[in-house]
């Protein structure tokens, strides 16, 4: 039977805010005199996680995030969470890891600036990334439902802290009722500066904001994308441009995108030459790490051994990387394949 846990994993569309420890969270939620209908830790596990017996829903998906943003009230809980998102993922054997997150959803509880929580996260997760041995690359996202200025002040911020590891630039958020070209602006300027763009798209809504985010966003890499099947123009330009798709198959799931796993159109992408990573999107509100994703491929979706190393080369090769770190990544990728008795691809 194949470990997942001991293969060695990248990941590219993890977000902060659906990562974090539910024991953490119920501890602060204690230390800090919360007001929530949960007495205990079980019933506090149904306000940020997705439960079998809830509904499969966008709504219920995203529900637990609105509770999860009473959480971020100090420097130290902040830096402490963002550690233990770095910490967890180490210890799944993610060696590469791209990590998102949401600036605005930071400063909400106690009104932080935008650069505190930036400077907070990224000092925390760095430092972090160097105790466990994870190379990281973080990425900043914005919602579609805010305004387009307050994106712009901070994808500004998020330019400017290149040289402190943030990589990419991601739009997120509800496209079914909030379209993305009022962000097209803001996209063309952030690349300009040197940032990647990744657009969360063919999620909720059509595979034509698959399209759209490629050619007006200039995406090269799409957050979930699995309706672009339903669109062969929209296939072909993906594979016309080489871009990436961060697949994160529980998450599809349980927001009700899919019906069932078994129906999960990650086959079918790879089948139709899509290039294809597989991710867990927020593994704590999921209650999954990206071992279970693996295991779920493998062993629902009928990917094989060779596949699952294929995602992961394709991960590593649509990262935001430079090629010097790139084939540095993928040469101890293959040495650890090989020490764990696998075969690269």
């Amino acid at each position: 039977m194949m470990d997942f846990s001991a293969l060695p994993k990248a990941e590219l569309h993890r977000h902060l805010e659906g990562s974090l420890r539910l024991r953490s969270l119920f501890e602060i939620a204690r230390a800090e005199q919360l007001t929530l209908p949960a007495p205990t830790a079980e019933h506090f596990r149904a306000l940020v996680q997705v439960r079998q017996h809830e509904p499969f829903t966008a709504e219920n998906f995203l529900s637990k995030f609105r509770v999860l943003r009473l959480f971020y009230r100090s420097p130290e809980i902040i830096q402490r969470l963002t550690a233990e998102v770095v910490a967890d993922a180490a210890a799944d054997n993610i060696r590469y890891l791209e990590l998102r997150f949401t600036p605005v959803a930071l400063t909400r509880a106690r009104g932080f600036s935008l650069y505190e929580v930036m400077d907070w996260v990224t000092t925390s997760a760095h430092e972090a990334a160097r105790q466990h041995g994870v190379v990281l690359g973080l990425i900043v996202s914005v919602n579609r439902h805010e305004p387009p200025g307050l994106a712009a002040e901070v994808a500004e911020l998020a330019a400017s802290f290149r040289t402190r590891g943030v990589v990419g630039l991601d739009l997120a958020g509800d496209e079914s009722r909030y379209p993305a070209a009022p962000f097209a602006p803001i996209f063309r300027e952030a690349r300009q500066a040197g940032l990647h763009i990744t657009v969360h798209a063919g999620e909720w809504g059509p595979a034509a904001n698959v399209a759209e985010a490629i050619e007006s966003l200039h995406a090269e890499r799409i957050g979930h994308g699995i309706r672009v099947l339903e669109d062969p123009h929209a296939m072909a330009l993906a594979r016309e441009r080489g871009v990436a798709f961060e697949v994160c198959p529980t998450s599809n799931y349980q927001s009700g995108v899919v019906p069932t796993l078994r129906e999960h159109p990650l086959p079918k992408m790879l089948a139709a030459g899509l290039r294809v990573t597989l991710n867990t999107d927020d593994p704590s509100i999921s209650g999954i790490d990206l071992s279970h994703e693996f295991r779920l491929a493998h062993e629902v979706m009928g990917i094989g051994r060779n596949g699952l190393r294929q995602m992961t080369l394709t991960a590593l090769d649509a990262a935001f990387l430079s090629s010097g770190h790139r084939a540095a990544l993928r040469q101890a990728f293959h040495k650890a394949w090989q020490d764990a008795g696998e075969t690269p691809p």
